[in-house]
């Protein structure tokens, strides 16, 4: 697994994420709800690469090959901004709801995928953000009921 970690401060940045309105220079691509200690939390894509970056190289029901991912580890999302709680609920820009147990983020190195074989995702390709399970890695992931659990187009997290 390659690991990189970006040199701007990430905790710098979520302190200006957790006042309203403020992102940055760039718009926010996820909102993090729920159980935080700081209220809501919008994130903008720089922000999202400023978290330490894992690869995954795996197969999908929904594309070709084995593409390489690239993204942050979602445990380390949640754990960067305070997450308390054990049920995450995802949401799409179509308005799609997954409830996934944080175990699931915990147990296996589950990454908020930005890049796909090394092209930024865009909401006409799954993106900007997509949950992505190392399946390959570990044959109990390879099962619907983890299948449903890939959310692409992600635009929010609710922590409860």
């Amino acid at each position: 697994m390659h690991h990189t970690i970006r040199t701007t401060s990430f905790a710098a940045a979520l302190a200006l994420m957790a006042q309203p309105g403020i992102s940055g220079t760039e718009a926010p691509i996820l909102t993090l709800t729920g159980n935080l200690p700081d209220g809501p939390v919008t994130l903008s894509r720089n922000d999202l690469k400023d978290l330490p970056q894992h690869e995954i190289r795996t197969s999908t029901t929904v594309t070709d090959g084995t593409p390489l991912f690239e993204g942050f580890l979602m445990r380390d999302l949640l754990d960067e901004i305070g997450a308390e709680g054990s049920t995450i609920t995802a949401r799409a820009l179509n308005d799609y709801l997954m409830e996934i147990p944080r175990e699931d983020f915990e147990t296996y190195d589950v990454i908020g995928a930005l890049y796909m074989d090394g092209e930024e995702l865009t909401a006409r390709d799954k993106g900007p953000v997509w949950i992505v399970y190392p399946r390959d890695d570990h044959t109990d992931l390879q099962d619907i009921r983890y299948d449903t659990r890939w959310v692409w187009q992600l635009v929010e997290i609710h922590i409860e």
